[in-house]
């Protein structure tokens, strides 16, 4: 009988590796590269990437620092998990800095007491 690594993890292992996988991907993104690219420079196959990004417990973990080398060349897991990437934090202040629009009269006589 095949076992598979999901059914071998607890919730929390499991939500570890979708967490690793978000933020894998989140620097990708913050880094602008397309994941395509970044499974050629990892010598990876697109849907490997596709697994690793949505948290497949399942591949091995030279897989992963691979990628994370073809995203941010010298970074180390450490640095991907204190999320103190400098592409990341440009994301996040971009995020941040939404424009806010200026309320209604609806929404202020609402605010009225």
């Amino acid at each position: 009988m095949k076992v598979t690594q999901a059914s071998m993890l607890s919730p929390r292992q499991i939500d570890e590796c979708k967490h690793l996988g978000a933020l894998l991907a989140r620097l990708r993104l913050a880094r602008k590269i397309k994941q395509s690219d970044a499974a050629l420079r990892a010598g990876l196959s697109r849907n490997t990437v596709y697994r690793l990004e949505h948290g497949d417990p399942g591949l091995a973990m030279g897989q992963v620092l691979r990628y994370l080398e073809a995203i941010s060349p010298s970074s180390t897991l450490l640095d991907l998990l204190s999320e103190k990437d400098p592409a990341l934090l440009a994301l996040d202040a971009r995020e941040k800095s939404k424009r806010v629009r200026d309320m209604s009269a609806a929404e202020r006589e609402e605010l009225d007491f």
